[in-house]
Formats: C-alpha cells, structure tokens, sequence
C-alpha cells in the first residue's frame, strides 16, 4: 500500500506511534514513511516506527533519528526485516556505555555494510565485531567492565569501515581487528592510529588480509556468467568462513539464492574467480537436471553415495554442453591415491566415493581398484543408454554401497585425506524428508500455491534522477518509477469506435496506401535474379575471354524501399483527463481512446514498430508506468482490451515517464524514431511546490531523448498550453484546442511526421 492510498488519519497514526517530539521530523516524515511503506511490510513498518522511538530516546539529538529513518528500509529491503530491531537495539546498547559519540559514524557505516556482505548473518557478524572492539579496547584501557572512557579506536574504526569493507573480506576485517585489539588495547594513541590506518603495522595487516576474489566486486560478473550460459538468474548470498563454531559451512542453494564463500583464493593455479564459475556451473548443473528424491528409505551412507553419484551424473551432462568444464573442474577436484586408505583399520567409504568421482571425471585415472573400474564402466553405460536421471543413479550409487561395504566401514576413524571436493555444494535440494505415501496431494497443492504467490510479485522499481534547475544538477535516484503490464478490459468496446469512426478510416486508408513504400531497389551481384546485370555481365565476359575466373553475380533483383520507424506513444492518465471538456459529451480519456485506436488501427496497417504505454504520478515515490502495447505485440484484442480498460488517476510527473520511455526506444533498431506524448496539461505532483521545476525536468528529459536519437513532439490538449509547452518541447507540439477533433486529428499528426 503507497502513501498515496493512505488516508490522513492513518498517516496520522504512524505519527503518533513514532514517540520523537523533534521539529525536523515533519518535514521529511511523509517521504520516509513512503518509503517504508514501498519496501516493508505491515507488521515491519511497526517495528520500523519502535525502533525509530526507541533511537529517538537516546537523547543524541535528530541525526542518529534522520539517519535510521532513511537508511532502515533500504537495509531491510536487502537483508531483511529482522535487522530493524537489531539496529535499534544496537544503537540503544551503545547509548548505555561511555561510546555514545560512536552512535552516528556506526548507523552511517550500516548502509555501506550491507551492501557489501549481502547476506543477514555476515551484516549481524559485523555488528558483533564492532562491539566486540567497543568492549575489548574499552575494558582493556580500564581494567575493568565498568570503565568510564569511551573506546579509543571505535570512531576511527567506524569512519575507516567503508574502506575496509571494500577491501577485506569478513574474515579478513576481523583478523585486523583482532590484531589492533591484541597489540593496541591499552595505548589510547597507538590504537587510534592503527585503526584509523595511520599506523604502518595497520596498513601491513591490511596488506595480508587483503587476499583472494571478493564476491562482493565480481557480483555482476557472475550473475552475467550464470544468465548467459545457463539462463538462470539467481541471488547470490554471502557467507563468511571466519565464525564457524561447530563445522566450516559450505555451499548450498534453496528457494533464496545461493550460497556462496565471501571470498575465494586461488587454489591449485586456478584463479578465485574461475573457483566461483565452477561452483556455480555446478549448482547450475543441479537446478537444471536434479530431481528431489525421498530421503526416508535410505541409509546414512546410501545417502552419502547417492549424493557422489549425482554429482557426478549433473557434472556429465554439463560436459556434454560445456566440454571446457571438465578441465576445470578436474584441477579443483583432488585426487585420492589409491593405496591411500588403509580399509583394515580405518573407515573408507568417503576415499571410494571421493575416486569414483574423479575417475568419473578424469578417464586417465590410472585406477586398478575392480570395484571403482566396475562402478565407473555402469555409470558411463547408464548415462549412454539416456536413463539418466536421478533415480537411476540413486540405484547405482545403492548397488555400489552393498557391493563394496566393509565391516571397517562403521569405525569412527574415517579417512578425510583428498575426499572434500570444495565447489560442490552439499545437496540438501535434492531430498525430500517425507514418506512416499504421505500426503502427496497436499505436497502438491502447496507447491501450486507457492508458485502462484511467486507470480504474484511486482517488478522492482526503476530509479531516475530529476533536473533541478535552480541548482544545474540532477537529483540522483531521485523518483521511483514502477512499470506493469496494464490490466485487460473488454476489446469489443474498441471495435465499436473503430466502427464510429468508419468515414475517417476510410480515408486514412487512402493516404495511408500512398504511404506504403513503392520505390524499388536494386540489388546487384545476385547470383540468381529477376534480370541480367548488363555491367556486371559484360565485365564478366571479358574476364572469362581473357582467361580470368569471372563473376558468377551477373543477375540482380529488387525490392520495396521500406519505412524503417519506431513509434512510441505516452499517454497522460493523470486525474485531470476524467473530466469533460466544455462543449463536449465525452471525457477527455474517452475521445484520446478513440484516438488511440485509429492511431493503432493506422500504425498496425503501415506495419511501422509502435508501443503504447500510460503514465501517472503520486509524488516522487510512485510513478505508475503501465505498458499497453509492445513494440513486438500485434494490434490484436489483447491490445485493445488493454486500451479499453484505461483509467485516469493522480499526477502528471513527466520527465520520469518520457525518460523510461526513452529507455525502451533508443534500444530500438530503427532509421528514425519518433515519442509522441499526449497529454492535457502541465507536468505537476502533489509534492511540488515549484511550479517550474517539473517543466524544467520534462524539459531536461527531452534533450537527453534528443541525445539519443530521438524525436520527441507533444499533442497538448490544453486551450491554455503556449504559455509552458513550449518551453518543454521547443516548436515540436501541437495544441488542440477542440478536444472533440482529436481521433481525427492524432492518426493525421502521425502521418505527417513519418510521411
């Protein structure tokens, strides 16, 4: 729910639930609440407001207030909603102890933070490292836990934590900050400089935790990498090795994303980045061919083999599509030597495993062991004969178990030694912890259901920044554009128009068959044609006389020198468009409908690349722009019902509109490209005060479509619109005076522009 659709009494009642009587508060109350409302839910805007209030009581004035306001629902949106009552609580714990100027530099230092780490355990490891050095260095000082000076290095730290973060992986700030704690807690000065690092030795730990590929800078790489060769488009979520109390985590994917190590280094002279590739062309490879199997019959160690061998069968298929693979993943995967494992006296199963795995991989394993040659000629008939799914598998990997089984095999001393293959993830997705018999059709209605709710969700918004003219600068990300396919209507409705409207059709026709391209080119060196090439024929006669080999293009055709145009239409559906024109019968939305449907009766004839799309505003927060038709749809009736159905509600914020309008036209390949806008009256939002700097943005939006490529002219339906039109689109407008001659007038305005 937007603001917009938010009464005053409930605005009025998040205020009151915010308990912070400062003044600076009502002036960006509403913008925040806004924000909120766009990225949290109901029960998080809640505890939003209670962390707000409870940040608000540690009496360090507005800032810290201003800070978490504005930069909470962002940190929420990312990591989620649990982070809000951390926050608060951290902020409120700091206020307690002799840190308090501490307060503003580590709420600053969040945003960046959570970027950075991605993921919320990393951001609350974070959190736990900042008090950690808040109370180490702060008790060290004074010797006890009730000291009554703040910590040194605490403010240097927090100021120094953007770079820090962009430098160093988790693990690595903590071991910096580990080191200053150790070496610097009881030298006030010493301590500054080594966590604002200006002290050699900070900038020499600095330099040896600085190691490895940092996710957080080859992000955008790798999600390119798994959309390109595997058409998948997956969360990567972060994870820190460095706080692993009971078992190192490893890899892993389920419904949020994917798992992945916050930092790789290189390894066996593969590059950190080439370890993230294989890691995700591995987990690609089980998204894509790996079906859930039930868990509850089998054996601890049928479950461990069933789990080798699908590792094995996905990495084949892979192979199959991507023969590079296979060299990198066999320099990642170890290679157990066969005498290794000494089954009298300690268990061997996972040094089996680990060999039929790379023997799957490597067919110059050089193995003798019968059992790994026998188990590996199965699997390569298996995946051969095109039974290769899961199931199958499983069977194998079960066979295999009960063949190769020693009483050995149950001791508690398991031989680790080239067993743990680092890019594999560990495969909870592909067990299902139910009895086969239970409950299938409930199973299946709650998959249908999640479905069904994941089709459900909103395209995240676009943000745009916005001119202002008084400063000669743009606002960054200043409005928030939200874009969706219109909802469809009753296309019946535009056919009676089209019927209305016969006489003006008909003679469009007529112009329009003028339009339809009549000159022919000729095509020359065609081997086949619809006529000889006097020139190149003659040219080719002589060279065959004169012993040359000739030019078999002696033929040449032709074709239509067709029209090569891309026409977008942006329509205002602000409020003002309901209303009824003095002298009319017809709203203003109604006759642009009618309009509209001869443009897109005339556009679809000449078979010109047209879209239409609408627009409105609710402050800068909410700009609705909503598609009707798309370059590649067909003027059909799901077209027309779209353009039946629209309705007219709240503001005209312009510049936003025509400038993800202009996102979508200059990635057209066209000769010339033409955004018609139509509209009834000045750009304006409930927001803005300053009646010229809406106007001046459209107009600002208009020269960077200019830039582009792009034509832009304006149908104004305003008597009054000389007096601000031009100064948005120059000369490239027109204003119809006569609301009623619009449906003709619009597809004769086109006409002209594109003749």
């Amino acid at each position: 729910m937007s603001l917009a659709q938010t009464t005053p009494s409930n605005e009025d009642t998040y205020r009151q639930k915010l308990t912070c009587n400062f003044k600076q508060l009502d002036d960006v109350f509403a913008d925040c609440m806004t924000e909120a409302e766009v990225m949290l839910s109901a029960e998080g805007i809640e505890e939003y407001l209670d962390g707000a209030s409870l940040v608000c009581k540690i009496g360090r004035g507005f800032e810290p207030v201003l800070v978490y306001l504005e930069e909470m629902p962002g940190i929420a949106d990312r990591l989620g909603e649990i982070t809000l009552s951390l926050v608060s609580e951290s902020v409120w714990k700091m206020s307690r102890s002799p840190n308090g100027k501490a307060i503003l530099p580590f709420m600053q230092s969040l945003p960046e933070a959570s970027r950075r780490l991605g993921a919320p355990e990393a951001f609350f490891h974070y959190i736990k490292l900042i008090f950690d050095l808040m109370e180490q260095t702060s008790t060290s000082i004074h010797g006890n836990q009730s000291a009554t000076f703040p910590s040194p290095g605490l403010p240097e730290m927090l100021n120094q934590s953007p770079y820090l973060l962009n430098q160093l992986s988790l693990e690595g700030l903590k071991n910096w900050m580990e080191y200053g704690i150790r070496n610097y807690s009881t030298h006030p000065d010493r301590q500054r400089d080594y966590f604002s690092l200006q002290s050699a030795d900070s900038r020499a730990v600095l330099q040896r935790e600085r190691h490895g590929t940092l996710l957080a800078d080859h992000e955008r790489q790798l999600d390119l990498y798994l959309r390109a060769l595997w058409e998948s488009k997956e969360h990567l979520v972060p994870y820190s090795e460095g706080f692993s109390e009971l078992r190192r985590p490893v890899p892993y994917y389920d419904s949020l994303g994917i798992r992945v190590p916050d930092v790789y280094d290189d390894l066996a002279e593969i590059k950190g980045i080439n370890r993230y590739r294989a890691l995700l062309a591995h987990v690609a490879a089980h998204k894509r061919w790996t079906t859930a199997i039930i868990a509850d019959n089998y054996s601890p160690f049928q479950r461990v083999a069933i789990e080798i061998f699908e590792d094995s069968r996905v990495e084949w298929l892979a192979m199959q599509e991507y023969p590079g693979l296979r060299h990198l993943w066999l320099a990642l995967h170890p290679a157990p030597d066969e005498h290794g494992c000494n089954p009298e006296k300690e268990s061997c199963i996972l040094h089996r495993l680990a060999m039929l795995s790379y023997a799957v991989l490597n067919e110059n394993h050089g193995y003798q062991n019968p059992d790994i040659l026998e188990a590996v000629q199965h699997f390569h008939k298996t995946m051969k004969t095109g039974d290769a799914s899961t199931k199958a598998v499983a069977e194998l990997a079960v066979s295999f178990i009960a063949r190769t089984r020693r009483q050995q095999d149950l001791a508690a001393n398991v031989y680790f030694a080239d067993t743990e293959v680092t890019y594999r993830d560990d495969n909870r997705h592909m067990w299902k912890f139910i009895e086969e018999s239970d409950d299938e059709d409930f199973f299946e209605q709650e998959n249908k259901k999640v479905a069904s709710d994941e089709d459900n969700n909103k395209l995240p918004p676009r943000h745009y920044p916005e001119w202002d003219y008084q400063t000669k600068t743009y606002r960054p990300d200043w409005v928030s554009l939200y874009e969706s396919l219109h909802p469809p209507g009753d296309a019946m409705i535009i056919d009676l128009l089209l019927s209305k409207h016969e006489a003006t059709a008909r003679r469009l026709k007529r112009i329009l068959d003028l339009l339809k391209p009549q000159d022919y080119v000729r095509i020359r060196y065609q081997e086949e044609g619809s006529e000889l090439d006097l020139d190149v024929a003659i040219r080719s006669l002589i060279d065959f006389k004169g012993g040359a080999n000739p030019d078999p293009r002696i033929n040449m055709s032709h074709r239509h020198d067709g029209r090569n145009i891309a026409v977008m239409l942006l329509l205002d559906l602000s409020e003002s468009v309901a209303s009824i024109p003095e002298g009319c019968e017809q709203t203003i939305l109604e006759l642009s409908q009618e309009a509209v449907a001869l443009l897109g009766w005339a556009v679809d004839r000449l078979g010109d690349e047209f879209a239409i799309a609408g627009f409105s505003s609710n402050t800068r927060h909410e700009v609705r722009y909503q598609h009707i038709k798309g370059y590649t749809e067909k003027w059909d009736d799901s077209v027309k019902g779209r353009l039946a159905s629209m309705q007219a509600g709240y503001s005209t914020r312009m510049g936003a509109a025509l400038r993800h309008a202009t996102h979508y036209l200059s990635a057209r390949q066209a000769d010339k490209k033409l955004l018609l806008v139509l509209t009834d009256g000045e750009p304006s939002d409930i927001d803005v005060q300053d009646e010229k700097l809406l106007i001046k943005d459209a107009h600002k939006a208009v020269q960077e479509a200019d830039q582009k490529g792009i034509f832009t002219y304006c149908i104004n339906l305003d008597a009054k619109a000389d007096e601000y039109v031009s100064q948005i689109f120059g000369n490239q407008y027109l204003v119809i005076d006569r609301v009623e001659r619009l449906p003709a007038q619009l597809p004769k305005l086109f006409i002209s522009l594109t003749g």
